[in-house]
């Protein structure tokens, strides 16, 4: 049974980050830990941009999980910030789901730390609900390839849709006439390749 086409409205999708605490980050390896940042924040950098009501949480921050990435705080100051004092299912705080329903989305994009705990059960849950989940699967990380592939394939068979935080933006954006400049230099602070192409297409375009 495959799951129809359902696209990325940034009119319509709010972003949830779980648990991207500095104790947890520790446990990522499945992939390299500076793109691993990278890939968060440029996440964090997104939602930014489309203006996507954007929820922060955070599980047993007094134990070894530990605080918060401080940059995710940095660059959304205002947002709702969920301190779960234990849940490890952030669906099961009740202010965490409230803040998830007030913003009136439809379409959740869920990223966290790690995979098959963190992110998995939150969105199995949002689900099973009736949400349409994206899991951005670069901004969430875990222990080994075998446990994120385990991950994976269970949110995947359960509905979730599985993307990259680049495949993300792209589809948020849908028209390169919206913006040029903007997506360009989100997209450089964050892909090195990309910053060689947006520096090409300046010399060119300012050399008319």
């Amino acid at each position: 049974m495959t799951t129809p086409y359902v696209r990325l409205d940034k009119n319509n999708a709010a972003v949830l980050l779980v648990d991207h605490q500095a104790g947890l980050l520790s446990l990522v390896r499945d992939i390299d830990p500076d793109k691993f940042k990278n890939n968060v924040l440029a996440l964090a950098n997104s939602a930014k941009y489309f203006n996507l009501p954007t929820i922060l949480t955070t599980s047993f921050e007094t134990g070894p999980n530990g605080p918060l990435v401080p940059e995710l705080k940095e660059i959304f100051p205002g947002a709702p910030y969920i301190a779960r004092p234990g849940q490890i299912n952030a669906w099961d705080n009740e202010d965490f789901v409230k803040a998830v329903k007030a913003t009136g989305k439809k379409q959740l994009i869920i990223a966290g730390v790690v995979t098959e705990v963190c992110v998995a059960f939150p969105v199995l849950s949002a689900l099973e609900e009736g949400f349409d989940v994206f899991v951005v699967t670069d901004a969430s990380g875990t222990f080994n390839e075998l446990t994120r592939q385990a991950a994976w394939d269970r949110m995947s068979a359960a509905g979730a849709q599985l993307m990259t935080w680049f495949g993300a933006a792209c589809e948020l954006h849908r028209d390169w006439r919206n913006d040029i400049e903007g997506l360009g230099a989100l997209f450089s602070n964050h892909i090195p390749d990309y910053r060689n192409l947006i520096s090409s297409y300046t010399t060119l375009t300012s050399a008319t």
